[in-house]
């Protein structure tokens, strides 16, 4: 067994730091002002809970949640990338994966850039690593692995939990408080505050994907290859598809399929070194352009271009994870693309055997007045435990929509189709539907409500999402 020291680039002297600060998420929308303190340590956290006042308290990491579930009008917000100690990694003897222990705000990024020189990967990722852990538990992240996979929370062995009586509780997936674990996985940081936790790592031999990508005409076609039986030979998978393609075209598609390569399926020059992290950031874009830049007509000159960039047929391809997986984690700060007036990214899931519902929401989008350049689209596996987490067998699309008059009517239409063909919205992407959507889409939203009004029955841990939701009582 491999262990490495405990790492941090904190200091024990360090204090905590509280200012007034306006907070949007990822997206840019719907800025609130709220006391902010920078945390390094638990016993910070639990000196804050005991001062939270009565507009509550939440949780925030790097930011990178879309919506305003890292916001709290009037409030308090705990800044915890502070907590940013790694205690221990270890791979398994056997070869079988390893584990980490970690402190919450820990980022992705991180992770994986301390895991690899030990021969394990983070099991699940998504589009970006900017990520903290505490944030990836509280919205149990999916990646393009789920149906290999699963999300996130599969993956948590323990965590320990700052809970609003002032203690702190270890959860395990199936110990005696694993209701609390399971309503924490995908809770949005409403159960309490995760300070630390144990992550299950997989066993790779590189840090490189061998990639397949199949160029569709359009959505039938990549449904088609999704279905065929052919995913179960790749690990990860995921297409960009076209929003702004209409007839014969409509949803044309690049589909990206692969697995972590092994040694030998490396060329030469990468076998010295399989384990070395090569994901450079390349441009950090400035705040300076205008809201209407990304319209309709610039978003469909990119999407034209984007397609027919791809190959029709290529197989083999060794990739790094920028390339394959986490393209915009080259550019810092891309949302500022937008303007000041931001987006919208959309996601939801319907059901599988809702294929033609799935095929009207891309035709009503196609045809509507609001384009989008960055679409994702992926088949999701089963689900978890957890009554919050939002994957299960079905379809899924995000879309990134610039915010413009008429907007909101066309998401609306949208969430009447979602919902009524049985599927539900995205809680971390979520910025602008009602309480209502979510009941509909979240049957289990009364058993998560019991165990966290259970564990927090003053209603210490709140947010701007879950007043808005009435995912917590006023």
């Amino acid at each position: 067994m491999s262990e490495t020291p405990s790492t941090s680039v904190s200091r024990p002297e360090e204090r905590c730091r509280t200012e007034q600060r306006a907070l949007t998420g990822f997206g840019r929308t719907a800025p609130t002002i709220a006391r902010v303190t920078e945390v390094h340590d638990a016993s910070q956290v639990l000196d804050a809970l005991r001062s939270a006042g009565p507009r509550g308290i939440t949780a925030r990491g790097l930011g990178r949640s879309y919506g305003d579930p890292a916001q709290n009008a009037g409030g308090h917000v705990l800044d915890m990338t502070g907590l940013n100690r790694i205690h221990s990694i270890s791979a398994n003897p056997d070869g079988s994966g390893g584990s980490v222990t970690l402190d919450a705000g820990v980022s992705l990024d991180t992770l994986m850039r301390t895991a690899l020189p030990f021969g394990l990967w983070v099991p699940v990722l998504p589009g970006t690593r900017q990520v903290t852990i505490g944030g990836a538990i509280a919205a149990d992240v999916h990646g393009k692995n789920h149906h290999s996979s699963g999300s996130f929370g599969n993956h948590v062995l323990a965590m320990s939990l700052a809970c609003a009586d002032g203690t702190v509780r270890t959860l395990t997936p199936d110990g005696p408080e694993s209701e609390l674990f399971w309503a924490t996985i995908g809770g949005m940081g409403l159960t309490g505050i995760v300070l630390r936790a144990t992550i299950a790592l997989h066993s790779t031999e590189s840090a490189y994907f061998v990639v397949d990508t199949d160029r569709t005409e359009n959505l039938d076609e990549l449904l088609a290859l999704l279905t065929d039986g052919s995913e179960d030979r790749y690990s990860y998978s995921a297409a960009w598809f076209d929003t702004t393609s209409t007839g014969a075209a409509l949803g044309r598609a690049v589909l990206t399929r692969g697995s972590l390569a092994k040694v030998d399926e490396l060329p030469k020059k990468l076998q010295g070194q399989p384990l070395r992290f090569s994901a450079p950031q390349l441009l950090k874009f400035p705040d300076v352009f205008p809201s209407g830049l990304a319209n309709p007509l610039t978003l469909r000159a990119f999407s034209e271009l984007w397609w027919r960039k791809a190959p029709k047929r290529q197989r083999g391809s060794v990739q790094n994870i920028t390339a394959f997986y986490q393209t915009l984690d080259v550019f810092a700060d891309w949302n500022r693309v937008y303007g000041r007036r931001g987006f919208l990214q959309y996601q939801f899931i319907v059901p599988l055997g809702a294929e033609e519902t799935f095929r009207r929401i891309v035709e009503v989008i196609a045809h509507s007045d609001h384009a989008s350049g960055l679409n994702v689209l992926k088949r999701f596996g089963p689900g978890n435990e957890a009554p919050l987490s939002f994957p299960a067998p079905g379809w899924t699309i995000t879309v990134d929509f610039p915010i413009a008059p008429g907007l909101n009517e066309l998401c609306l239409k949208l969430d009447e189709m979602v919902l009524d063909a049985g599927g539900r919205h995205y809680l971390a992407k979520e910025s602008r539907t009602s309480a209502e959507a979510i009941r509909r889409g979240y049957p289990r939203l009364d058993e998560w409500r019991k165990t966290r009004d259970a564990a927090d029955p003053e209603g210490v841990f709140t947010s701007d999402l879950a007043r808005r939701l009435e995912l917590v009582a006023p």
